[in-house]
């Protein structure tokens, strides 16, 4: 039986995951994923996330299906990482203060049986509320915005900080489930999972 493996850390991904029901093993990539530019493309963080399953896929045998993600915020056209510091969080979250942004998340799936692969990006878009000074310190000083691209979770931000949202929720906090089955089905797992991939 073809096993599934993610190949990210990140909380939010594997609940996304569980949440579908999926059997799948967690091990993370290694791939160094620092950008040479901050100047947004898709083939930039499609390569990104195909770069991370790869470094997995090197590391694993045969009969896996290995699923490589990245998940970047882009604000008029530049990419908001992770911050280094509060100082940098505070900063990303004063520009995204009151503006329409957008979230990318590129998934790579490979099947290392057969050596195909799936590729796919999902698109939202987040608009916050106007953040004063002191919604942004409080958002800093009560939840985790260092290890969050653009340095917040849209899953945890407080009554009055977000404005609305368009798209996959999903996507914006960090795997869009229907990316997920699509690639899944390419890859050959729907007869596995069937009644998965049909909710």
């Amino acid at each position: 039986m073809v096993q599934i493996i993610l190949a990210s850390n990140s909380p939010r991904r594997k609940k996304i995951m569980t949440d579908l029901g999926l059997d799948f093993e967690i091990i993370p990539s290694k791939y160094d994923e620092k950008l040479e530019t901050d100047e947004f493309s898709y083939d930039l963080i499609e390569d990104l996330a195909t770069q991370k399953a790869l470094d997995v896929v090197r590391r694993v045998d045969n009969d896996k299906i290995v699923l490589g993600a990245d998940t970047v915020v882009v604000l008029h056209n530049k990419i908001l990482g992770k911050p280094h510091n509060k100082e940098n969080a505070f900063k990303m979250l004063k520009a995204l203060s009151g503006n329409t942004h957008s979230v990318v998340t590129s998934l790579c799936g490979i099947n290392t049986h057969t050596n195909r692969a799936s590729l796919i990006s999902t698109t939202s878009y987040v608009r916050f509320t106007e953040w004063s000074d002191e919604m942004i310190y409080n958002y800093i000083d009560n939840f985790s915005p260092l290890d969050k691209a653009g340095s917040y979770g849209i899953q945890e931000l407080p009554k009055g900080y977000l404005d609305k949202y368009e798209g996959s929720f999903e996507n914006i906090v960090g795997l869009d489930t229907n990316a997920v089955k699509q690639v899944l089905e390419q890859l050959g797992y729907k007869q596995q999972v069937s009644n998965v991939l049909k909710t």
